[in-house]
C-alpha cells in the first residue's frame, strides 16, 4: 500500500498508529536498494491524468533469439534436432504474433510501449517495418542486443556494461531512428553496475524494478535512473510457459490486478498513485486466442475511470520526471 496522503494539522498519535497498522510501500522502499546497495527514493505522484489513479501501459517485448534458440513450448521435444514444434512455437510469434498485437493496439486506440532487442529490425525487416507502420509513434525501450548468445556482460566490470549498453542504443538508433531513453535487461538480468552503466550511457528509467507498486528513483554513482515498476507476476511469458496458464487464465489474472488497484484507490482516495508496466510477448498474446484474451482486459480497463491505459513516456512526462 502506498503512503496517504496526510493533510496538515493531523494528530501525530493518529498518523504514527496508521504508518504502524498500514505499512505503507513509500516507506518500505525509502532507503537503500537491496539488490545494488545505492540509494533508492519513492516518486510521489498524487494523481495521473484527468484524476485517474492506476496507470498501465502494457509493454510487448520483441525479440530476436536465432534459430534452435528461444522459449521452449514443449520441454519434452527440445531436444530434438530440428525441434520443428518449438522452433515453430518461436517462428510464428514473430511473422505472425508481432504485427497482430500491434493492429490490436491500434484498432482500439490504446497506447503500447515496445521493448526492443537491436538486432531484431535487421533480422525480420520485413515484420519490424509492418509492425511500426501499426505503433509510428510508441516509445522504444531498449533490451540488449538479442535475448540468446549477446546479453548482458555481467561480471566483466562497469566499462563492459557501458560497451554492451551504448552498442545497443546506437544500433537501435540507427535502424529505428529512434534512440531510446529507457532500458529492459534481457531475462530481467542485471546488477549494480548494469544500472550503473545506464545513467553513465544518458539513459534515464528502466523496466527492472519488480518488487513495487510505485515508481522509485535510483541514485547510481553516475546520476539517477527511474525505476517503472514491472510485476513479476503480471508477466505473460512466465504465467504461461511456467505456470501452463492459459490466456484466458492470464486474462483473469490482469483484470484482478489492476481492477484490485482501482479498487484501492476508490476506498482510499487520498492515497497516492499506482503505476505497473505489465510485460507481454508475442508467443503467448500474438496468437488468435491470446489476442482474444488482451481485447477483452483492454476493453474492460478502458471502461475503468480510475485506470489510465498509456505509455512509458506519458507516465514519465505526467510524473514530471521528463
Amino acid at each position: 500500500m502506498t503512503r496517504m496522503a496526510w493533510k496538515p494539522g493531523c494528530v501525530a498519535g493518529l498518523g504514527l498508529l496508521l504508518a504502524v497498522n498500514l505499512p505503507s510501500a513509500t516507506i518500505a522502499q525509502d532507503g537503500i536498494d537491496r539488490v545494488t546497495g545505492f540509494a533508492r527514493d519513492p516518486v510521489h505522484v498524487a494523481a495521473w491524468p484527468a484524476g485517474r489513479k492506476v496507470a498501465v501501459s502494457f509493454a510487448l517485448f520483441v525479440e530476436e533469439f536465432g534459430f534452435g534458440q528461444g522459449p521452449i513450448f514443449r520441454p519434452d521435444l527440445a531436444t530434438r534436432n530440428p525441434d520443428l514444434v518449438n522452433e515453430a512455437f518461436r517462428q510464428y510469434a514473430i511473422d505472425w504474433g508481432i504485427t497482430r498485437v500491434g493492429r490490436l493496439f491500434k484498432e482500439l486506440d490504446v497506447p503500447l510501449s515496445i521493448v526492443l532487442n537491436a538486432e531484431f529490425p535487421t533480422a525480420h525487416p520485413s515484420v519490424w517495418k509492418e509492425f511500426r507502420a501499426t505503433q509510428p509513434n510508441a516509445p522504444v525501450i531498449a533490451h540488449g542486443m538479442n535475448n540468446s548468445n549477446r546479453i548482458l556482460p555481467l561480471g566483466r566490470g562497469l566499462a563492459a556494461q557501458r560497451a554492451y549498453i551504448r552498442r545497443t542504443v546506437d544500433l537501435i538508433a540507427s535502424t529505428t531512428g529512434v534512440k531510446p531513453t529507457g532500458w529492459s535487461s534481457p531475462s530481467v538480468y542485471s546488477n549494480g553496475d548494469t544500472m550503473q552503466a545506464m545513467a553513465a550511457e544518458g539513459l534515464t528509467y528502466n523496466l527492472d524494478q519488480m518488487d513495487s507498486d510505485i515508481i522509485s528513483r535510483l541514485k547510481t554513482p553516475d546520476g539517477s535512473l527511474v525505476l517503472l515498476p514491472y510485476p513479476t507476476v503480471t508477466v505473460d511469458m512466465g504465467q504461461h510457459l511456467a505456470r501452463m496458464k492459459s490466456p484466458n487464465e492470464i486474462e483473469t489474472l490482469w483484470l484482478d490486478y489492476v481492477l484490485e488497484l482501482a479498487n484501492e484507490a476508490r476506498a482510499e482516495p487520498a492515497r497516492e498513485t499506482t503505476t505497473l508496466v505489465i510485460g507481454i510477448h508475442p508467443f503467448v498474446i500474438g496468437t488468435p486466442d491470446g489476442a482474444a484474451a488482451l481485447r477483452r482486459v483492454l476493453s474492460r480497463l478502458k471502461k475503468d475511470d480510475a485506470v489510465w491505459l498509456t505509455d512509458t513516456g506519458a507516465i514519465l512526462k505526467a510524473a514530471g520526471l521528463m
